[in-house]
């Protein structure tokens, strides 16, 4: 009997020791699945973050399109500076490379700790790049630089814009017709947007009377159309790849009485251009591609988080991607509401 209970409570004292074990061996488990997911975590930007200064340079608002993508730069900072004291902005414009290129260097004696340049043009590479070595986490945007001097480079495909637009332009034209383009500034998006028109083009056998610059300026536009109406006799199609500009040209063949151009294709989503395509007054004008203007918000974000080493929220990288490429939307009369904001100048 003694015997039978010694062997009983050896055999609990074992289960004991086991059962031990095992919630031990449970326990480290569990810890070390948590361990896994807080390291997994996504980035979150629910509280202030440490103090830093950003610099944002852009062009003047010389027409509609920047004025708007200005609307949305400073939107987002006084969204930033309401939900996190320990931001400092500082926000200029400028009308020539050389002043953009004073107005970064004024920045960076400042102190500033992320920058973020919207190019006049591609020229003012060299002092972006300055600002890059310095360890300025720096933001380039739309019209890039001749080389990649930045942190993080934010853009719309512009291939696939001017291939929606020169599409959606060929397809009106029956595929046929002779078109004459309008350029903007000389810089990397521009001969992307003008080689591939020129490629759809061709592609129909459509012929391209001409292709000169219009810098992305409404009056600039409208002197290239009149040159372009006094040296063509029949012109099908206009494309510009920017709502300004053809705003500027459509006013040039109002002014000579033209009747010959069957369809027109701008670019940017104003609402000045929504509208008509919404209304459906006007065949020659039945649509028109995406050009966020609110990219310049996005890049405010870019640059708080970056140049604070993070991530942005629900990123699981420690930094923000090299490369930032927005989609291109062709708006028509179906969808045209949902592109209009209101709140844009």
């Amino acid at each position: 009997m003694k015997k039978t209970l010694s062997v009983f409570i050896a055999a609990l004292f074992v289960l004991a020791l086991f059962v031990s074990c095992g919630q031990k061996s449970n326990t480290a488990q569990a810890a070390g699945q948590t361990q896994t997911a807080q390291q997994s975590t996504p980035a979150a930007t629910t509280q202030p973050g440490k103090a830093i200064r950003v610099g944002y340079t852009m062009p003047t608002a010389d027409h509609g399109y920047i004025a708007r993508a200005i609307f949305w730069a400073k939107k987002a900072m006084s969204d930033w500076q309401a939900k996190d004291p320990n931001i400092t902005f500082d926000f200029v414009t400028a009308d020539t490379v050389t002043k953009q290129a004073n107005d970064i260097q004024d920045m960076m004696t400042k102190g500033i700790d992320a920058l973020v340049v919207f190019p006049i043009d591609a020229s003012i590479t060299s002092q972006v790049e300055k600002a890059h070595e310095a360890g300025i986490y720096t933001v380039v945007m739309d019209r890039g630089t001749t080389k990649p001097v930045y942190d993080c480079y934010l853009h719309n495909n512009d291939e696939a814009y001017a291939t929606l637009a020169s599409e959606t332009l060929a397809k009106q034209l029956n595929y046929k017709g002779n078109v004459v383009i309008i350029e903007g500034i000389p810089t990397p998006i521009n001969t992307i947007r003008v080689e591939t028109d020129k490629k759809i083009f061709e592609k129909y056998g459509m012929k391209v009377l001409d292709s000169q610059p219009g810098n992305w300026n409404q009056q600039k536009a409208h002197d290239v159309m009149q040159n372009y109406l006094q040296k063509y006799q029949q012109i099908d199609g206009v494309i510009t790849n920017d709502d300004d500009m053809m705003i500027g040209a459509r006013l040039a063949v109002k002014e000579a009485g033209r009747t010959d151009i069957k369809a027109w294709m701008g670019g940017g989503a104003d609402k000045r251009i929504l509208k008509i395509i919404q209304e459906g007054s006007d065949p020659t004008l039945i649509a028109d591609v995406t050009y966020p203007p609110d990219q310049c918000a996005d890049t405010v974000t870019i640059a708080v988080r970056g140049g604070r080493g993070q991530s942005l929220e629900g990123f699981y990288q420690n930094k923000p991607p090299l490369e930032i490429v927005l989609a291109a939307e062709l708006v028509t009369k179906d969808n045209a509401a949902k592109f209009i904001n209101p709140d844009e100048p």
